[in-house]
């Protein structure tokens, strides 16, 4: 394992992680498919009937494509961590070709290949992330009501949540918080960077938005990529990229979970979503997704109906059969998250669960991250979410539910059939 690397190998890998850094600091790709505020604009001065006609920048996917096969070259054994790296060349290959063939169909193509779609197998290789939305799409539409009556009636501006965050933050980051703005330079309700979470300025928040956003955004984003930075060795650990969206945003959605941040009303815009992609990829249009998000928005946002249905076309098609697939990878990377974490406290290994934090990326790399610490080529993680931090709950919480999990619950529930069945 770790003894079969010697230095000049060493020395040939990092350089190779550091082309393929080279090669993915060219490729943004939700900066570069993003809307521009005017497309939301014009679309409601048009009476929401109107497709919208969004531009994107050309990206020459060449530089990139000439740093990954250079690379590549360097790349040459069969340790865990000349997996990574080759898996990393493939990644960046196809997101170059992604953002060369945005506006076209040819854009789904290497969506489906970056990040899969809602049929792509989850957990136990039989279940798909279409077939858990679809099931938490029915079981929380009954408690929609339920979740208006019980929802705390305190709702937020962008700047009083603001003002939230910039008391929270030091907490974890001490003295290296990141910033938070209030603009309308951002679509989506909220939004990070490596050192920024944005607000939009329009936007109306809940209690609960503000620890989704410390233990979604803050603690897992921005706190794996300032780990991240400190692997000097191999700096591509602070990168997010396609290669890690599955786990990263699957970790960041349990952190949402194990803090009590995730909603019935959150929970079930996640299914939605991959919903919209299976419709969309199927010939529905922005028009029509966005007539699907209407109905299960508040009636007076009808902005946050919009934001969704451009999530799904960004980049893709806006008529429909080319959507973006990012959005696929929320529940079936929660599942994966969740099942790893399960079996590492199982292995009674802590230390299994504090490496993921060590930078971004995904649980197929975490031979290589074993294996680069033991030869002490990356550092433990500075930053941790305050549940990872502290083990005690989480322990007792995932060592409970790994044997809640082998329990038939269809024997369960034939005692209780009784209290269920219809009058």
């Amino acid at each position: 394992m770790a003894a079969d690397l010697f230095p000049a190998e060493i020395e040939r890998l990092e350089r190779a992680g550091r082309l393929l850094l080279e090669a993915e600091d060219r490729l943004p790709v939700l900066r570069t498919i993003a809307w521009e505020r005017r497309h939301a604009d014009a679309f409601f001065a048009a009476g929401e009937r109107e497709l919208p006609r969004p531009d994107y920048p050309r990206i020459d996917p060449e530089p990139s494509l000439e740093r990954v096969a250079e690379a590549r070259r360097l790349i040459d054994g069969d340790s865990p961590v000349h997996a990574w790296l080759l898996r990393l060349t493939e990644t960046m290959a196809d997101t170059a070709r992604l953002l060369a063939a945005t506006g076209t169909a040819g854009f789904h193509t290497y969506s489906r290949r970056l990040y899969g779609d809602p049929a792509s197998p989850i957990a136990d290789g039989r279940r798909t992330a279409l077939d858990l939305a679809r099931r938490l799409d029915d079981v929380l539409a009954d408690f929609e009501g339920a979740a208006v009556r019980l929802e705390p009636p305190e709702q937020l501006s962008a700047r009083d949540l603001k003002a939230r965050l910039d008391a929270e933050l030091p907490a974890v980051f001490a003295g290296q918080a990141p910033r938070v703005e209030v603009t309308l330079d951002v679509s989506a309700k909220a939004a990070a960077g490596r050192d920024y979470i944005k607000l939009r300025a329009d936007a109306v928040f809940s209690d609960l938005d503000v620890t989704q956003l410390l233990h979604h955004e803050a603690y897992i984003h921005i706190a794996t990529s300032r780990n991240g930075l400190q692997q000097a060795r191999f700096p591509i650990l602070a990168e997010s990229h396609p290669g890690n969206a599955r786990t990263q945003e699957g970790l960041a959605v349990f952190a949402e979970f194990i803090s009590g941040a995730l909603d019935p009303r959150r929970f079930r815009r996640l299914a939605d979503r991959v919903i919209a992609i299976d419709m969309a990829a199927n010939g529905a249009d922005f028009l029509e997704l966005y007539r699907f998000f209407r109905e299960r928005n508040a009636p007076d946002r009808p902005i946050e109906a919009f934001e969704s249905a451009r999530r799904v076309v960004r980049g893709g098609l806006v008529g429909g059969g080319a959507p973006f697939t990012k959005d696929s990878v929320y529940l079936g990377g929660l599942l994966e998250v969740h099942n790893y974490l399960r079996t590492a406290v199982r292995a009674g290994d802590p230390g299994l669960i504090r490496l993921l934090f060590a930078g971004k990326m995904d649980l197929a790399d975490l031979g290589a991250m074993k294996q680069l610490r033991e030869a002490g080529l990356i550092s433990e993680p500075a930053i941790m979410p305050p549940w990872a931090r502290d083990l005690r709950y989480l322990l007792s919480y995932l060592a409970y539910s790994t044997f809640l999990n082998e329990i038939d619950l269809a024997h369960v529930a034939a005692r209780y059939e009784h209290l269920f069945a219809d009058d």
